[in-house]
């Protein structure tokens, strides 16, 4: 085999596609990369995300745009849409490659299109995986060790709102299928995020496994959107979700508070939970040594992509952490989370941002046609087809 580079050789052994397949296909090269506007179906509503106070977003349904990555074999990978402008620097370094180089991209695009921005490379990053798994016949979670075939999704909620009506919420999640909520978690007064909770936790019976995110992480310095807490309300409040049977918290002090997190995480048995803002393995190798999570959520627009996001995976598996991606873009970054999840044993749910109606998921997998969808039962099958085993609608093409 001529790959021998550690991550190609660790993704051909998870995957164990055979010889057979790599002859059938042969050697890809990389032709074009290209960018794929899509039309906008209609307009979902305004909202106020929990970490972007002051601001009122207007959400679609479908819209957005794709990348694309084409070979000389008619293969396609689609990635999230990256800005035109990084167009020339990303054909620079991909084309007349193998996509199969998935290392050897990383690192490129890492340099000549992630300093720019490192969405952009992340983004290329996810196509190239999209297209890997195409050539190959299977879909990614096989390829990465197919641990499950259907995974736990928690509708992760976008906005604050009060106790009483994110408990109603809650109940309409529950009959929707949904077992597990992530409730965003600081307003102006301790007591009326506690009040939150027990009123879900009443409203459900107890039936919705109830997470939390403080949000605190934000910055990376000393300042944070909204309400600040400082180490006694993040101890006094973990203290309280303890007492409640809450299944983590998230990101309760700022995003380098390593010191102060890992005594409140000594503090408490409740797991904590962040990093989707951190980037570098360094960050999370210190997390791990540093005992600062107990629960990595690592972003892959800001982890390079799902290369980054498998070296994150084992890192938490050596260290005995679980693993719970971050993805805030909704479409085609998060089918990719769905397939990480999928392939790890220690992932034991998988974040969907789900804040109906103005915030349903469903807005945002419009550009799919042939979607996922959560089940009654609680629980969303893996896409089968190969790579990551969407198509998008080509009626929505631009």
């Amino acid at each position: 085999m001529r790959r021998r580079d550690f991550l190609s050789v660790f993704a051909a052994g998870a995957a164990g596609f055979s010889l057979q397949a790599q002859q059938r296909v042969g050697r890809l090269k990389i032709t074009d990369v290209k960018v794929v506007n899509l039309k906008v179906i209609r307009e979902a509503g305004k909202m106020e995300a929990a970490w972007n106070p002051g601001t009122l977003n207007t959400y679609q349904v479908g819209g957005g745009s794709v990348v694309e990555i084409h070979t000389d074999q008619g293969l396609i990978g689609i990635g999230p849409g990256v800005d035109a402008a990084l167009l020339g620097a990303a054909k620079a370094q991909l084309v007349g490659k193998d996509p199969f180089d998935t290392e050897q991209h990383q690192a490129r695009l890492r340099y000549y299109v992630g300093g720019v921005s490192y969405r952009g490379g992340s983004n290329l990053d996810i196509a190239l995986w999209d297209l890997v798994g195409k050539a190959c016949g299977q879909p990614l979670y096989k390829m990465w060790g197919g641990a499950k075939d259907r995974v736990a999704p928690y509708a992760s909620m976008i906005k604050l709102g009060t106790p009483e009506e994110r408990a109603e919420l809650a109940v309409k999640l529950l009959g929707d299928g949904f077992r597990a909520i992530k409730l965003r978690l600081h307003h102006e007064s301790m007591r009326e995020d506690l009040r939150t909770v027990e009123a879900v936790k009443k409203a459900t019976g107890g039936k919705m496994t109830i997470m939390v995110d403080a949000n605190q992480a934000q910055s990376g310095g000393n300042w944070q959107p909204g309400v600040l807490w400082d180490f006694r309300r993040a101890m006094d409040t973990a203290k309280e979700l303890e007492r409640m049977g809450v299944y983590f918290l998230e990101e309760p002090l700022q995003r380098y508070e390593f010191a102060k997190l890992a005594e409140l995480n000594r503090a408490v048995s409740m797991p904590l939970a962040g990093g989707e803002n951190n980037r570098g393995m360094h960050e999370f190798q210190q997390m791990c040594t540093e005992g600062v999570y107990d629960i990595l959520q690592p972003e892959p627009l800001v982890m390079e992509g799902i290369t980054g996001l498998r070296k994150i995976g084992a890192l938490a598996e050596v260290f005995g952490k679980r693993v719970m991606p971050h993805h805030g873009g909704g479409n085609i970054g998060t089918i990719a989370t769905l397939h990480l999840v999928a392939s790890w044993m220690h992932a034991p749910y998988w974040e969907l941002l789900h804040d109906p109606p103005v915030g349903s998921y469903e807005h945002r997998f419009a550009i799919f046609r042939n979607a996922p969808k959560v089940g009654k039962d609680g629980w969303i099958d893996v896409p089968q087809g190969p790579g990551l085993g969407v198509e998008i609608d080509p009626a929505l093409v631009v």
